[in-house]
């Protein structure tokens, strides 16, 4: 048998996962992706994947009430509406308060044009037209405000592979919290992507006022992580000067748990602080290393803003002794550790992926560019105060993929997936839970009944059956 170096193969992935994901963060629209499903049987389920305790109650077809439903995609296109080369293929949204009297929005916008290159602002103004309505809530209709957005260069810039969106809201009369639904639409075909963000004209955190800002203070980066070599800068939108505090933890969260599993893991109650600093606000800043940070104005405050700081490649993965992590997902209990022993991780991936796939190196490479780019996309989709490839979504999406609809409401999203072949339509609902460190950290429902489902694919990504 040719031995399969990791190394070679981490260049491969290096230069061939995707550079920028297919799936939103929880408030967004993308492109959808789909994966074979493969067949297993119980001797060949992985052993760390398997339920735990009793048997819980039937999952069955769970679909809210009043939740917008949005199909992974810029929008439906109806059979006699011409298909539009020029796409919006992800949003997403924040806010920021002005004052008590105005908000000020963002929306990183992902486009798509026929020659493949990011779209110049000039062409989005030609081609695409913003609109939104406000609503009280999910399921009230009643409208508080609506408007266009004018696409003028104070409203529309590019940073990096996106462009931006920024626009102020007043505040409707009487309001607290809101529901604000943007919709972009394509002029010459109508197609329409659209964006629901959750408003508080309330402001009760400190990141309804204050954001992860670029090193030159221009533009919220709408993300939970930084880079250990990052200069970052925390700003509000008015560039106000104002003393925080920050913790930093080193602490090493668990991995999700399988969506069949019965049993949950209890929350550390405490956490150890390794380093404390302060820092200005509106003022370049170094994070002194790798960890969770949380910045707060007062040290009796109930949430601040969290900040996962990764190692420079982060949220790509490329250290062998990391990489062995998310296997969890798709290995057995003895293979994970095999590898976890091993002293020379290099050699034990390249085992685990030459054994998975009968010796063959091409199958190998495929599989290996294919799981990692996903845990690359989940690190950058579903990071919260740990790894994006840790949390229930993450999970989900990794096995999965990116599902066919989201629906949403204020604290509740389900994932339905229903245009796979030789798999049944079937939800994933996940809860918001509450945290002092970010606001969009959700948890699986979990349901025993979802056995038949996670196996087959789970063996098809052992056998390299799933390739992207």
């Amino acid at each position: 048998m040719r031995r399969l170096y990791i190394v070679p193969l981490l260049g491969l992935l290096a230069a061939c996962a995707p550079s920028k994901p297919k799936f939103p963060t929880p408030d967004g629209t993308a492109a959808t992706g789909s994966a074979p499903v493969g067949t297993s049987s119980a001797q060949s389920r992985p052993r760390s994947a398997d339920p735990e305790g009793d048997r819980m109650r039937p999952a069955g077809r769970v679909q809210p009430r009043s939740i917008p439903s949005t199909d992974v995609g810029a929008a439906p296109v109806t059979p006699d509406q011409p298909q539009s080369e020029w796409s919006v293929l992800a949003i997403k949204g924040k806010f920021l308060a002005i004052d008590t009297t105005a908000l000020r929005v963002y929306l990183n916008v992902i486009t798509s044009q026929p020659n493949g290159q990011p779209m110049p602002v000039a062409t989005f103004q030609e081609r695409f037209m913003v609109n939104f309505v406000i609503y009280p809530d999910y399921n009230n209709r009643e409208r508080l405000a609506y408007g266009n957005v004018a696409l003028t260069p104070e409203t529309l810039t590019r940073d990096n592979d996106h462009l931006v969106v920024s626009f102020t809201i007043p505040r409707p009369k009487n309001a607290g919290n809101a529901i604000m639904l943007t919709e972009i639409s394509e002029k010459n075909t109508g197609k329409k992507a659209l964006n629901d963000l959750p408003l508080r004209f309330k402001t009760t955190r400190l990141s309804d006022q204050y954001a992860l800002f670029d090193a030159a203070g221009r533009l919220p980066q709408l993300r939970n992580f930084a880079r250990a070599q990052d200069t970052v800068v925390i700003r509000d939108v008015s560039g106000t000067k104002r003393t925080l505090f920050a913790y930093r933890y080193k602490h090493e969260f668990d991995p999700a748990l399988p969506p069949m599993s019965s049993s949950q893991r209890p929350a550390p109650r405490t956490l150890a602080i390794d380093t404390t600093l302060t820092i200005t606000t509106n003022e370049p800043v170094r994070l002194p290393g790798e960890g969770l940070y949380y910045f707060v104005a007062d040290t009796a405050d109930q949430s601040g803003i969290g900040l996962l700081v990764g190692d420079g490649r982060y949220p790509k993965m490329t250290r062998p002794e990391r990489l062995v992590k998310p296997l969890l997902y798709m290995s057995t209990g003895t293979e994970i550790a095999e590898l976890n022993a091993s002293k020379e991780a290099k050699k034990a991936l390249d085992r685990y992926w030459l054994t998975l796939t009968s010796g063959n190196e091409e199958v190998a490479k495929r599989a290996i560019r294919a799981y990692y780019g996903r845990v690359e996309e989940a690190n950058a989709l579903f990071t919260t105060y740990k790894e994006g490839w840790k949390t229930d979504k993450g999970m989900i999406y990794i096995i999965l993929g990116a599902p066919d609809r989201v629906q949403r409401s204020r604290d509740r999203e389900v994932w339905v997936y229903n245009k796979r072949s030789n798999l049944s339509e079937v939800n994933f609902t996940f809860n918001r839970k509450q945290n002092q460190f970010v606001e969009d950290h959700y948890e699986l429902v979990r349901y025993v009944e979802y056995q038949p489902i996670w196996y087959p694919v789970v063996e098809a990504w052992r056998t390299g059956a799933i390739r992207e």
